[in-house]
């Protein structure tokens, strides 16, 4: 029996790609640069929010967070290591363009990212090689949990909530997806979430 399921909505970070900027990076950052990471990690705290909502650009981002004094590295460098940061996850990247080949799935991103890490990741990883559409936080000004994130991503791909599977690896997000009625997917890891989404009729042969 065919799935009733027309579209997939993904994460980007922790279910296609690896986080793009998480406590580990920024950890591993202020030891290669040789900063105080206590005190960056509180400036985050208090602006990332901002820059992720597409309020400010990355540029003021590391304004308020590393270069408020004089540093002995330039903010190229700094850039260039906040994007090697990202690394694909080519098994789950395939499974999808395979998901959406086979079953003529409507395909979107839902994820809370800044405006500059995003749109590097498309184009390294050549997202929108599969991916139709992108309702990032940055582009949007919404951020998850926000419902109205969801809605946007809903209104852009017309599929009904129940017709849609949502995969993200952050359970919060993924249980306010299911509560709009969407067939929510807490993503673990590939196996995991083949299954369930096989369930779901799904199915690659």
């Amino acid at each position: 029996m065919p799935s009733s399921i027309r579209a997939l909505l993904l994460d980007i970070g922790g279910v296609l790609l690896t986080n793009g900027w998480d406590r580990t990076s920024r950890k591993q950052a202020a030891v290669t640069f040789g900063f105080d990471y206590a005190e960056m990690d509180e400036r985050h705290h208090l602006t990332y929010d901002t820059y992720e909502s597409g309020k400010i650009s990355l540029d003021t981002y590391l304004d308020r967070i590393v270069f408020f004094e004089d540093r002995a590295f330039t903010r190229n460098q700094f850039k260039a290591y906040m994007f090697a940061q990202s690394q694909a996850y080519p098994d789950m990247i395939d499974y999808c363009k395979a998901l959406k080949t086979v079953h003529h799935l409507k395909v979107g991103v839902v994820s809370n990212e800044g405006r500059e890490l995003t749109e590097y990741r498309i184009q390294k990883f050549q997202l929108g090689s599969f991916v139709d559409f992108f309702v990032a936080s940055s582009f949007v000004h919404l951020r998850k949990p926000d419902e109205d994130i969801y809605r946007r991503a809903l209104d852009m791909v017309q599929v009904r909530p129940d017709h849609c599977a949502y995969v993200d690896d952050r359970r919060l997000f993924v249980e306010v997806a299911g509560k709009l009625g969407m067939a929510a997917i807490h993503h673990k890891s590939l196996d995991s979430t083949r299954k369930a989404l096989e369930d779901l009729g799904l199915v690659l042969k």
